[in-house]
């Protein structure tokens, strides 16, 4: 027991917590707290995300798909939150913006370590993917972590194949269900992932507008848009236009 009583300040170290947002802009501008929060904000969120992709591959490596469909359900609604709170900086004048831009520096969202590890975790192993990352130096431990895994789909691929099933029956055959619940929980995370990516597009043209290169020397919302269309779960996609066609 610590000698320390445990309050809701001390036990969310709220001191500490509240004295992390540190504006750059001299003298500061009103509205750069709000930008700082909504970023702070989503890589807590990306924090639990990873913390529920632990509990998931755990579950799905011992072929528990009760407990990954339940993990699943989790994530997306977290990945719901995250883009929730997108909205947030729809209410910042571009002009206004303008004004403390210029104190970020070369910080550019393409950076956070969380967010690419999310991405290699859920499925983006490909070669451009990897020189992306490469581009900052040295691949951040949390991503290099998620890379020494096996995708998300790679886990549902073997768990179909220990239940002796393909994806296709499993589309087709009202006996596996749950493994069926558990894949149309995959793409509705792939789809909550693109709508957070189509959102960001949006709130950054809305910023910066559509043509502005965005902070860090990235090209802002040209580069953005071109993520959207990005597949974590390619197998799960390509079974849908055999039933369509066999339809």
């Amino acid at each position: 027991m610590s000698d320390r009583e445990i309050s809701y300040p001390t036990y969310l170290e709220l001191e500490s917590l509240l004295a992390l947002q540190k504006p750059q802009s001299q003298p500061e501008h009103p509205d750069e707290l709000i930008f700082i929060v909504v970023h702070q904000a989503s890589e807590l969120w990306f924090k639990v995300i990873l913390h529920e992709f632990d509990q998931l591959i755990a579950r799905l490596e011992a072929f528990d798909a009760v407990g990954a469909l339940t993990s699943m359900q989790r994530v997306n609604v977290l990945v719901e939150l995250v883009s929730t709170e997108l909205s947030a900086l729809d209410t910042l004048p571009p002009q206004r913006f303008a004004q403390f831009r210029g104190y970020l520096g070369s910080s550019s969202g393409s950076q956070s370590a969380q967010f690419r590890a999310i991405e290699a975790t859920s499925g983006l192993r490909e070669a451009h993917f990897m020189a992306a990352l490469k581009e900052h130096g040295e691949i951040p431990a949390v991503v290099q972590r998620a890379l020494a895994r096996p995708t998300l789909q790679e886990l549902y691929l073997k768990l179909l194949e220990r239940e002796g099933v393909t994806l296709d029956q499993v589309y087709n055959e009202p006996q596996h269900a749950l493994l069926h619940m558990l894949a149309e929980s995959f793409l509705a995370y792939e789809q909550g992932f693109g709508r957070w990516r189509f959102l960001h597009v949006q709130m950054v043209e809305r910023i910066i507008g559509p043509d502005t290169g965005g902070t860090g020397g990235t090209l802002g919302s040209k580069y953005l848009m071109k993520t959207v269309g990005q597949r974590f779960f390619p197998e799960l996609w390509a079974v849908r236009a055999r039933l369509y066609k066999r339809g």
